[in-house]
Order: C-alpha cells, then structure tokens, then sequence
C-alpha cells in the first residue's frame, strides 16, 4: 500500500479553507470518486433537489449533500442517514421558516433507532454528547456544511447567531433501546418496532439534571420540573421541552409504573410558573399576536399565586432514552418552536453498494 503524501493532503485541505468551504475544522476533500461512492447508497437522483430559498435563489440537491457529506467525513454508508437527518429537521416549521438564520442559532437534534445503530457503531450510550465517535460527529457536521456551502449560511452574513449553542453541528446519538423501559421513540411515532428510523428536531439550549439523591419518583420529576421550568428560556406564551433520560431515571420511572405517556402527563400538569415569579423575571405580559411574545406588564393580569403551565398536551414533551447507566445524569432540552412529532425511515442502501459496487 502507497503511503499517502502528507504534504498533499495538507495543501488540499487548505484550499478547501481559502475556498470558504469549512465551518473551521479541516475538511476531506471531494474528489469525483468518492462522491460517487456516497450516491450509490442511495436511490434517490442526484439532481433531487432537498430544498430550496426561494429568496435567495439557492437550493441543495442530493449530490450537493453528498459532496459535503464526503467533506464532513462521514463513510458512504452513512449517507441515507444524512438524507434522512435532512429530511427529518425539516419537518419542523422552523427550518423551512427563518430558524436557521435565528439569533438563537438552534442546533439539530439527532436520534437514531433500530439495528443501524449498532450497524454502524453509533454511540448509544456513555458521552452521547461529547466526542469520539465517527458516525456521531460527522452525520450532523454534514448538514452544517449543507446549509454554509449550498444555502451560504456563514457566521456574521446569513447565520445572525448571537452566542449559539457548543457543539452545534454535533449532536446525534442512538437512543439506548436495550437499556430502555419504553418503547423507542421512532416507534412512539407509528413506524414499526425494528425499524431503522430518524427522528429530528431544532434545539435551543441544553441543561443537565443530576440527581443519584433519591429513589423516590416524585422528587425526581419534581428536580426535573425546576429545571423544565426555568424562566430564562420562556420566550413566547409556551414552549416545548424534551429530555433525554439516562437509563437509571427512566427505569425507576417504569419501575414505578410510569408509562412514557404518563410521564409526559406529569409535566404537563406540573411545569410551569406562577404570576409572581413570571413578574419577577418581566415575563408576566403576553401579546396578543401571534404566538404570544412575553414582555414585562404594566398592570397584574392574575393572582399572584396562579399557576401558569409551559405545555398545552404531551406532544410538547419529547423523551428518550440514552446515555450510560453509571451516575443517573439526564439532559432537557428546549425545542425551537415546535418538533414535528415524527420519524423518518432510513433507506435501504441500493444492493450495489451493499456489496462494495
């Protein structure tokens, strides 16, 4: 086997960064072959357009994602995962709005269900969130480099992200199935338990709960709904809040006779604020347009003891369940705007491709 020529490597590299291409980090460079490499995974055409800004006159088609798909590093056989990340974010009315240009900088949310998670290595359990794991980091690195290169969603022109979220291009993780005590989530939204499935959503911000403290349901939802229920991510008359449950808090849940759904019940009932405190962070008004923006109110609107809730019905309440069973860490997570309460199955990549063709 040749050695590869470091030096080479190195000056293609940086003529994908003096090209603008990159969101920072090094890219693989796109070579025709390699392009073709990823398309023979998929059925799709590649002159499928994904999706176009009719405003700007831009669009991003199937060999477009493949060309960043190659740069973001991802392995061909990652590529009906990248099309159906694309195709599950944009479920949200956000991403077809003007949510990826938002100050909020939301990031996508990537769950992955069914055999491929194994197939393909994808970290389900311990450091979900942090680093380390190929299919983890470059499946969501690709749809960062679609949006800057296809749609030129650049810092400080079209990306207008006051302070953003870490990792912003780099969360997607398969849910822990084997650790779960409920059904997994793409099979919550209908698809067929087995199957290999997507699910997706823009996200805000992410906050961890800690608690090892106490074997007692009640307190644990309890120390999840302050958290759930903190007044700095209320912008508009309600919001939508999902968690990511590690397997000790969602077992004990269970093992107390919880449903998934009644979970979700449970929050919905219980998350929330009262007038005072929402007077106390200037959130008490609400407008009358729209979704219902929050400001300070000059006059009391109620009781200062009345109870406010966050979510109208458990569909505002996305959970999962990942992550490792070693300290009872969880995370919540803030939805920007709505999820779409559904999943996309992963396409069956051709036979050619299966057999190296």
């Amino acid at each position: 086997m040749t050695t590869p020529d470091p030096d080479a490597a190195r000056e293609a590299i940086e003529y994908c960064y003096e090209q603008g291409w990159t969101d920072g980090l090094p890219v693989i460079p796109a070579t025709e072959e390699l392009v073709e490499q990823f398309l023979a995974h998929t059925s799709r055409p590649p002159d499928e357009v994904l999706w176009r800004m009719e405003h700007l006159e831009r669009e991003c088609t199937v060999h477009t994602a493949a060309i960043n798909a190659v740069m973001a590093g991802c392995l061909p056989e990652y590529f009906p995962l990248v099309l159906a990340a694309w195709d599950a974010v944009m479920r949200d009315r956000a991403a077809k709005g003007g949510g990826w240009q938002s100050t909020s900088g939301p990031a996508p949310l990537i769950v992955i269900n069914g055999p491929i998670r194994h197939e393909l290595e994808i970290n389900c359990t311990g450091g979900i969130f942090a680093a380390g794991f190929r299919p983890n980091a470059t499946i969501p690195r690709a749809l960062g480099l679609m949006l800057r290169n296809a749609f030129g969603l650049v810092p400080h022109v079209f990306d207008q992200t006051t302070q953003g979220i870490p990792g912003r291009w780099a969360i997607c993780f398969g849910e822990n199935e084997e650790e779960s005590p409920w059904e997994p989530l793409a099979t919550e939204m209908g698809l067929a338990p087995g199957t290999n499935a997507l699910s997706a959503t823009l996200t805000r911000t992410y906050e961890f709960v800690d608690n090892r403290h106490t074997q007692d349901p009640e307190q644990l939802l309890n120390d999840f709904a302050d958290t759930l229920s903190r007044t700095g991510s209320l912008i508009f008359r309600g919001q939508s809040c999902g968690v990511v449950f590690c397997p000790e808090h969602a077992q004990m849940l269970a093992g107390a006779g919880m449903s998934k759904a009644e979970v979700k019940d449970w929050f919905v009932e219980h998350v929330g604020r009262t007038e005072t405190d929402l007077r106390r962070a200037g959130k008490d008004g609400i407008s009358d347009s729209g979704p219902g923006a929050r400001s300070a109110s000059e006059a009391e609107r109620a009781p200062a003891d009345t109870f406010t809730p966050y979510f109208t019905a458990g569909k505002d309440v996305p959970i999962i369940v990942a992550g490792a069973r070693n300290a009872a860490i969880s995370m919540v997570f803030r939805v920007f705007g709505e999820w779409s309460n559904s999943s996309v199955e992963i396409e069956a990549a051709p036979v050619a491709a299966t057999k190296g063709g």
